[in-house]
């Protein structure tokens, strides 16, 4: 059987097969479904300074290819996630990773440095690119200064594997990963959801209410595809990869365009028992191809 077993930085993983935030709560609402312990990293939802109320009703949107949502990142925030959830998640033998927020630098690294304290949490992934909140997120993974400013920020606060999640959203995605790779970045992970909407042609108005939201599924994952390739010609950094992957062959797709480790996302809410499906999909496809490791195909697609 090949070695599934993949770096991330100083962070090392079991497999692969990692969870997109937002998609899997907490993960405790899954254990019922998927055995936590045997995923490769669990990455719980956005986590803010402050507790958030998200934004108003209807947020979520289905599309031919996938679904927008503009949630807007409702979390009861970082002491409640201290306090009450990670106490919970401790005893649980996986990598947890939080994913963080903010809207200033100064938010993100406090929010980082009081996750710092957890023993049991290795690593976050800084959110600079979600298009769902109306101030910070997106606003700060658009440009190289704002990129670099929330990461040298929480680099100065945060000791363990600084995980930065990109936008989609902008012209040349590997300049945002340069400038996050000079602020202290360990890795990256790509992509974050495109911005979309949806229009309901009986009220003659848009079906979110901020009017926009994120865009996931398998519709953006030639996109995602595209920019794993690009980022890895520009840095040196571990990549993780996600956008659409919906069973073992598209996570085998990322892998061979460069993603050390995959996140999957949109294909929790239609089959809860996706990431084990897709961590045993990729073994057999290893086993079947004469592969003695997953990083033999790390990066193949040149």
């Amino acid at each position: 059987m090949a070695k599934l077993e993949v770096n991330i930085g100083a962070l090392r993983l079991k497999n692969p097969v990692m969870t997109a935030s937002g998609t899997f709560g907490y993960g405790l609402e899954y254990q019922d479904f998927v055995p936590l312990q045997e995923l490769g990293a669990i990455i719980v939802k956005g986590t803010t300074l402050l507790p958030r109320e998200g934004n108003d009703y209807p947020r979520m949107a289905e599309t031919p290819m996938g679904m927008l949502n503009c949630v807007g990142l409702q979390n009861k925030g970082v002491d409640y996630f201290c306090t009450h959830i990670y106490p919970q998640l401790m005893d649980i033998d996986t990598a947890w990773i939080v994913n963080v927020s903010g809207s200033s630098p100064e938010d993100y690294a406090e929010c980082a440095a009081r996750i710092d304290a957890l023993e049991h949490v290795p690593a976050i992934e800084l959110n600079i690119s979600c298009p769902n909140v109306r101030d910070g997120g997106m606003a700060f993974g658009v440009t190289c200064q704002g990129a670099e400013s929330v990461v040298r920020a929480v680099r100065e606060r945060y000791h363990k594997t600084l995980i930065v999640k990109l936008s989609p959203n902008v012209t040349d995605i590997g300049e945002i990963a340069r400038a996050v790779e000079a602020a202290g970045a360990d890795a990256v992970s790509l992509i974050n959801t495109l911005m979309g909407t949806a229009v309901d042609i009986e009220r003659r108005c848009r079906r979110l209410s901020i009017g926009t939201g994120g865009l996931s599924g398998p519709a953006v994952k030639p996109v995602a595809l595209r920019m794993v390739l690009q980022v890895r010609q520009a840095v040196n950094l571990p990549i993780i990869g996600l956008g659409g992957i919906m069973n073992a062959t598209d996570a085998i797709e990322f892998i061979m365009c460069g993603a050390s480790a995959i996140q999957i996302g949109t294909a929790n809410f239609i089959d809860p028992t996706v990431t084990i499906r897709v961590r045993d999909g990729i073994n057999q496809w290893l086993d079947a191809h004469g592969c003695q490791s997953v990083s033999e195909i790390v990066g193949a697609i040149k």
